[in-house]
Parts: C-alpha cells; sequence; structure tokens
C-alpha cells in the first residue's frame, strides 16, 4: 500500500501546526486507500546542516542524519503541513529538507499552510526547493488562515472549503506517488545517505 508522510514543519512553543497536522492525518486516514503516518520534526532535532558532503553525493557522517534518512526513505509521498515565517517557510523545515536528498527524490509533494494570509509565500518557497530535491508537487494546497479558521484565536475549526481542498490534495499526491513508483522502483534511497 502506498504510504504517505505527513510532515509537521514547525517545532516552535505554542505552535498551531499540531491541531492542523492531527486534522489532516484523521482526515486522510479515512480514506482507505493509503498508509499515512505523522512526522513530527520536533520528534527528529538536526543541527544546522552539519554534513562535509553535499547530500546527493554523501555517505552521511553523522547518526542523525542517517536516522532522518531511514526515517524519511520508506515513504512514497509527502504531505508538508508548514506555517509562513515572515514570508517564507520555517528554518527548521528547509533545514530537515537540505539533510536529505535520493530519499526525497521522485516522490510527490502536497502542501497544507497556514498564516495571516494561508501561509501562500511559504508553499511558493517550498515548490521550489521540493522541486530541485526532484519531488513532484502537486498543484492543489490547502490555505489555513489563523486570522478567521481559529476560533477564539487558538482552536483550528475546518471549514467545507478546507476538507474539500485536502480531499483534492491527498487525490492528487496519491496520483502522483503512484506514478512515480517506476522511477522509485530502481532507485536506492539508502545508498545516498547511508
Amino acid at each position: 500500500m502506498t504510504k504517505i508522510g505527513i510532515i509537521l514543519g514547525s517545532t516552535r512553543p505554542n505552535r498551531r501546526g499540531p491541531q492542523i497536522a492531527r486534522w489532516v492525518l484523521d482526515s486522510a486516514s479515512r480514506r482507505g486507500d493509503a498508509e499515512f503516518d505523522l512526522i513530527d520534526l520536533r520528534d527528529h532535532p538536526l543541527p544546522h546542516l552539519d554534513e562535509p558532503m553535499p547530500p546527493m553525493f554523501g555517505p552521511s557522517e553523522h547518526a542523525h542524519t542517517r536516522a532522518w534518512a531511514e526515517r524519511i526513505a520508506p515513504f512514497d509521498g509527502f504531505v508538508i503541513v508548514t506555517p509562513e515565517y515572515n514570508g517564507g517557510a520555517p528554518g527548521v523545515l528547509k533545514n530537515a529538507l537540505d539533510h536529505l536528498f535520493a530519499q526525497w527524490s521522485n516522490k510527490a509533494v502536497g502542501f497544507v499552510s497556514y498564516g495571516a494570509g494561508g501561509g501562500a509565500r511559504a508553499v511558493v518557497q517550498l515548490r521550489t526547493v521540493c522541486s530541485t530535491l526532484g519531488m513532484a508537487a502537486v498543484g492543489y494546497q490547502v490555505a489555513i488562515s489563523v486570522l478567521t479558521d481559529f476560533e477564539n484565536n487558538t482552536t483550528f475549526t475546518p471549514r467545507d472549503h478546507h476538507a474539500a481542498a485536502l480531499g483534492t490534495t491527498l487525490d492528487q499526491v496519491l496520483a502522483w506517488s503512484t506514478a512515480l513508483a517506476p522511477l522509485r522502483a530502481g532507485a536506492d534511497t539508502t545508498l545516498v545517505n547511508s
């Protein structure tokens, strides 16, 4: 069965991301057409990129990078849940992406973003980064406003249009993950960062 990782891309205190990521996971898990797993970057603390060799040339020298590679390698695609900080994606998320290369390649990625403007500018940046890593970023995305989509400014309250957007995003991630499977079949995602 297709395996999709849902990456929670914020680690800051009092973050709103866990509510959104849990909603994505719960919604996705009800589909029954893939396995979904939540990957919280708080559970994978990585220093600023400290590998002496670029990830595409590996092998990784540090155990923390090898552990991260082992966590990411089994997935066929991803949904990244990201806030927008100062017009871009969080540094911790970019750093996590930068630590690997082969483990991202030929995998689909979709985005669920949040921020005052729905997190759109963070996704623009992430599309470029993910494309450079060889990922296929799907066209649809979910944009959540921290100004209007949180009850009492604290509790995420998904609306019908969020559910519809998430459904389409997941459809696209699964379709592209399946379409890219032949390219992944010949690749060794453990070799480069082992």
